[in-house]
């Protein structure tokens, strides 16, 4: 199964954000959303659930590898 990712730090905020997030698609995006709803103040979760699944990237095998 590939891994996804998304870097809060990759989109304008005034907040500074690290945070990166990866797993598989749904719980990234499941996670995604609540960091967005809790930290940034997003409204409309099914909306942005929508806008971020583009934004999603594939992490390199290397990093997907499980020990």
């Amino acid at each position: 199964m590939a891994r996804k990712c998304i870097d809060c730090s990759q989109f304008a905020s005034f907040h500074n954000c690290t945070v990166t997030i990866s797993g598989s698609e749904e719980e990234v995006l499941d996670l995604a959303v609540i960091h967005a709803v809790v930290s940034h103040g997003h409204d409309n979760p099914y909306e942005l659930r929508q806008q971020l699944r583009p934004l999603l990237q594939d992490l390199p095998d290397a990093m997907s590898a499980t020990a």
